[in-house]
């Protein structure tokens, strides 16, 4: 499992795009992670699935709404990653109003999941594997902190966690 003081890996990861510009195609555009990570800090927070009920009851909402904050705070970006499609994180990006607050990342294949060790089997709920619930501080493609939630949990994950975090 990935631990703080690792680089995060190199990975790709898929964002939905609705408005064509900065270089970025209506629809699916790759995000290397790699890249999109050098030189800035990244409050990065993972879930098992779009449109879940504590995903999105809970932890986005929370993220959203504590935008301000995290940039203060000198976060440059907010990112949700999750195991699902670029279309259903599109979707999903509407339905929560992130546009401009949180990029919603997919992870389609889990391959960034199961590169960070932080994965979480659903098969036995028909979700298949998916991506644990965690947040994490990067900076500069390292990870500065690591909060990763117990089986069924909501308690480390949150934007105020990450906030206070990212204060320190």
């Amino acid at each position: 499992m990935i631990k703080v003081g690792d680089t995060l890996p190199d990975a790709t990861l898929m964002e939905y795009s609705e408005v064509e510009g900065n270089g970025c195609s209506i629809g699916p555009n790759p995000v290397k992670v790699s890249e999109a990570t050098g030189g800035k800090t990244i409050a990065l927070f993972a879930l098992p699935g779009a449109f879940t009920p504590t995903c999105s009851a809970k932890h986005v909402p929370g993220y959203v709404e504590k935008v301000a904050d995290l940039k203060a705070a000198g976060v440059d970006e907010i990112w949700c990653v999750s195991v699902n499609d670029a279309f259903v994180m599109g979707a999903w990006a509407r339905d929560q109003k992130t546009d401009g607050k949180v990029r919603m990342l997919a992870d389609g294949s889990g391959d960034f999941a199961k590169a960070t060790g932080l994965t979480l089997d659903l098969t036995g709920r028909g979700m298949g594997v998916r991506s644990n619930r965690y947040s994490m501080l990067i900076k500069d493609g390292k990870v500065a902190t690591l909060n990763v939630e117990a089986p069924g949990k909501f308690e480390v994950s949150d934007a105020g966690t990450l906030l206070s975090q990212a204060k320190a």
